[in-house]
């Protein structure tokens, strides 16, 4: 477990809660949100909540219920700035530059990797000269040419006589190419629409570029959904109206009401938007 700081945020938001006289289920009451939320921000455990956002958002309201300026206790929330390491080189005594390990690594790398792929062609070189040399040469036994004597005129008259006539042979025709038809293409089959609600209920689809908060309650009070969600996931609900929404890190949430989209942003309050939808 990471070493916690306190910055005195949710002392200060606990004392203001004590002296105005309210309990912890009461404010998670009128806040729309868990009692271990608000307990995690009194404690200043704010790695409990979604995201440091969502964490902020929820210190304003908490802080505007008790009647606090809420952006003190924002300011003191922001972590420190981190110093960066130095990275690459270091300075020497003398005001040199040393380079460092991660080049000197690579340089190391580089250096054994070109050794060894000399090695393998030379040894590849070495091993084919081997087997040249190795290899018998064979020479192919040359036969004493055997001296002919001329044609006289009455063979080469008798050869004249028996060679036949060559007739002229036609040119071939080039051949023809044969194109078979193609079957046309079958259309596609069209997507089917969605199904038609039941008459009274409606539908509601919640698409998440961040990780959000959702809790959403139906005509009849029931719950929906009431969880934290991932980024990039869709969550559809269907019932009766009217909805009671409440959407944390709204900013970086689609909400679609029977196929037409609804503009959160004049909702939002903290990172934090609640609204009804009949």
């Amino acid at each position: 477990m990471t070493d916690q700081v306190l910055t005195g945020v949710g002392a200060q938001l606990k004392q203001a809660r004590e002296a105005a006289g309210l309990a912890v289920d009461e404010v998670a009451q009128r806040l729309k949100l868990l009692p271990r939320q608000i307990e995690s921000l009194e404690h200043e455990r704010f790695d409990r909540l979604p995201s440091p956002g969502i964490a902020r958002g929820l210190v304003r309201n908490y802080a505007r219920l008790l009647k606090l300026d809420p952006e003190p206790l924002v300011e003191r929330m922001a972590p420190p700035p981190d110093k960066a390491p130095e990275r690459g080189r270091m300075a020497g005594r003398h005001g040199h530059t040393l380079p460092s390990s991660t080049a000197s690594r690579r340089s190391t790398l580089f250096l054994v990797g070109f050794s060894v792929a000399l090695l393998a062609v030379a040894g590849v070189v070495a091993y084919q000269w081997q087997q040249k040399k190795a290899a018998p040469e064979l020479v192919a036994p040359v036969e004493p040419q055997r001296s002919e004597p001329a044609p006289g005129p009455e063979q080469n008259a008798a050869e004249g006589l028996a060679k036949p006539l060559e007739e002229p042979v036609a040119p071939e025709e080039p051949p023809v190419a044969v194109v078979k038809a193609q079957p046309a293409a079958k259309p596609e089959p069209q997507t089917a629409a969605a199904p038609a609600l039941p008459p009274g209920i409606h539908r509601l689809v919640l698409r998440m570029e961040e990780e959000a908060w959702l809790e959403v309650r139906d005509g009849a009070g029931r719950s929906l959904v009431s969880s934290l969600v991932p980024a990039g996931s869709e969550r559809v609900l269907r019932g009766q109206p009217p909805f009671q929404l409440v959407i944390g890190n709204a900013s970086h949430v689609e909400l679609i009401y029977d196929g037409k989209p609804v503009e959160l942003k004049r909702y939002i309050r903290g990172e934090v938007a609640r609204l009804t939808l009949k």
